[in-house]
């Protein structure tokens, strides 16, 4: 019965599938309880995820490495620079000097641990940073048969097959070698192109002078050729007071056009799980959360194997499915990165002297992050199953199903007219304005522009004609006339799902009525409030009435019509004269018509009744008189 009840909310049921109200809402409301208690869990597990101190250590690592100037230029760092004496000015000096930190602001000696780096005197740097670069080959691309007397070298953009493989520059020392990459290590998708891993590369060393020793030396021997495409400068940190680790990755891009784009990612990450008390509480909470994933998979694969094919004929049911494939798919990235941890973290503390490759771990581990704040986005979601059975929630629901046909209509002809003032945008304002620098950049910036965030200087600069006459014209029929006609739709079918609401469409019950009801009842078990008369009471009192009646002489064809009568004026009374109705016009479905009608019948046979035993009275005062 209980699975009957809860299957009513979330699909159709048999037809021969019946159930009891209180059933329903005894299940109804331990479901509810249980499933805040899964969420509350979630909550704590989620949050148990992320520390405060992840932005901190992000921020100061970010303003060190890419908002200090180069030397003798206060207006160039990483984020502007733009040549390749930039990238160089960069390495031997925000670089060098962020990275070596080996003696207080006194210039006393910091630490008795020899060749050891502690960046902002807290944070240990971890083996050695590594530089690395991509290259392509020469006549990747071809030259115009009527250019080639002016240039004979063409270098291509960036792809597997254009990279160039072989040894350049002195042979002899390994960062002019070619380092095969690892298939199991992930590629960096950049602004210009997709990168895998080896290439050419060359590990700092321990010691701040002879490091920057190796980039005069890399620099005089020309290590960044044209065919260059990118390069990455990777290390790690690890901050033993709030134990994270953040995983640092600049990246230079050299596109074929020339110059130098810039980008960088940070990844403070908690590779220790369990160390203080509240890791082995996050602990706790990830074997609760197991528990509740087996019962919650048990009740689905029950209904599914009940109902069948009508399971899957609810939007509910479909969210609970989508719901426990993000806790499993959380679940196995979980064991993953811990099993990844344990087998690499080993390995990659033992020795000082080498790079260690944290990025793989802060990769995978940003990953499960995502998928657990998916997941706890669908679980929040999910509470609209239950106090979907609200009247505003009810209406809210109701007024989407019915208009989405209308919807539909409205978005086809909608995205028509949006993607075609995309496509002009693009092919009109993308060589010179960057919000539609490419196509997807141009769909963006126009729901911008719907939201009032646009850029008109630059769309007027870049066409002085058309320019405006996109803009006035995108805003007139896109902002004024589809967005309203949108508006509309919602606002007539909302009024017409307010008006049968009004009439007595209601939904079966209502979440806030049942806990007030639950609530009532605890109250007066616990003798904290008078208990209201029950239905059984006044049945009773009303079957005394009934007798008191016969015994007054009434017949029973008089107490039958006075019983329904009073049946009709309650129920029609607590429906059209309720406080919650108000004074304008509801239309009257034709069955409320038929009611009301008969309604007013017997009040006229009632009236006529009393009109006859009124005048029987008269007569008989009247014959009494003298």
């Amino acid at each position: 019965m209980a699975e009957a009840s809860r299957w009513h909310r979330g699909g159709t049921p048999k037809p021969n599938l019946h159930y009891s109200k209180e059933v329903e809402i005894r299940t109804t409301l331990q479901e509810l309880a249980l499933y805040f208690i899964f969420l509350i869990n979630l909550c704590i597990l989620t949050f148990g995820m992320v520390n405060p101190h992840m932005y901190y250590l992000n921020k100061v690592m970010s303003s060190l490495f890419l908002d200090t100037s180069v030397p003798g230029d206060e207006r160039t760092n990483f984020k502007s620079i733009r040549s390749i004496t930039d990238f160089w000015k960069f390495m031997e000096g925000p670089l060098l000097e962020g990275l070596y930190w080996d003696a207080w602001y006194t210039k006393n000696t910091l630490y008795d641990l020899k060749n050891s780096s502690r960046i902002y005197y807290e944070n240990i740097l971890l083996g050695v940073p590594r530089v690395r670069q991509l290259k392509v080959r020469n006549n990747t691309c071809k030259v115009y048969s009527s250019l080639q007397s002016l240039m004979n070298e063409c270098y291509d953009r960036y792809t597997s097959k254009n990279e160039d493989l072989a040894d350049f520059g002195l042979k002899a020392e390994t960062e002019w070698k070619y380092a095969t990459p690892e298939s199991t290590f992930p590629w960096h998708w950049g602004f210009v192109g997709v990168y895998r891993n080896g290439g050419f590369i060359f590990t700092l060393s321990k010691s701040k002078s002879e490091t920057k020793n190796k980039f005069v030396h890399l620099q005089l021997n020309s290590w960044i050729t044209r065919g260059t495409r990118v390069i990455f400068i990777d290390f790690s940190l690890y901050n033993a007071n709030v134990n994270l680790f953040c995983i640092i990755r600049l990246v230079a891009e050299f596109p074929a056009t020339g110059g130098i784009i810039t980008s960088w990612q940070f990844y403070s990450v908690k590779l220790l799980r369990y160390v203080s008390y509240y890791d082995y509480i996050i602990a706790s909470c990830e074997i609760t959360f197991c528990i509740f994933l087996i019962v919650f998979t048990t009740q689905e694969a029950q209904k599914v194997r009940e109902f069948k094919s009508a399971y899957f004929k609810s939007v509910w049911n479909w969210l609970e499915l989508l719901l426990l494939v993000l806790c499993f798919v959380t679940v196995a990235f979980n064991i993953y990165c811990n099993i990844q941890i344990f087998l690499l973290l080993g390995d990659l503390l033992k020795n000082t002297e080498k790079y260690s490759d944290f990025y793989f771990l802060a990769y995978w581990h940003t990953y499960y992050n995502n998928i657990l704040a998916v997941t706890i986005f669908f679980a929040w979601i999910k509470i609209f199953k239950f106090i979907s059975f609200n009247k505003t929630m009810s209406q809210l629901s109701s007024t989407l199903s019915r208009c989405i046909k209308d919807i539909v209509g409205f978005a086809i002809m909608f995205f028509i007219i949006f993607f075609a003032y995309a496509q002009l945008g693009f092919l009109v304002f993308g060589s010179q304005v960057d919000d539609f620098s490419t196509f997807q950049n141009a769909i963006f910036a126009q729901f911008r522009i719907v939201l009032g965030d646009f850029n008109f200087a630059g769309i007027q600069q870049a066409n002085r004609i058309l320019g405006p006459i996109y803009f006035i014209t995108f805003i007139f029929f896109v902002f004024f006339v589809l967005l309203n006609m949108f508006l509309a739709i919602i606002n007539d079918t909302y009024s017409e799902v307010k008006a049968d609401y009004s009439i007595g469409r209601r939904p079966d019950f209502e979440l806030g009525k049942m806990i007030k009801k639950s609530y009532n009842n605890a109250l007066e078990k616990l003798r904290l409030k008078k208990p209201e008369e029950d239905e059984d009471k006044k049945s009773t009192k009303s079957g005394d009435l009934v007798e008191r009646a016969r015994r007054e002489g009434f017949d029973e064809n008089e107490i039958q019509s006075a019983k329904q009568m009073k049946k009709w004026k309650e129920r029609l009374e607590k429906k059209y004269y309720s406080a919650e109705i108000q004074d304008d016009y509801q239309p009257v479905t034709q069955q409320e018509f038929r009611e009301l009608f008969l309604y007013a019948v017997e009040l006229e046979k009632e009236l006529h009744y009393v009109s006859l035993k009124l005048n029987r009275v008269m007569r008989k005062i009247s014959t009494l008189q003298p």
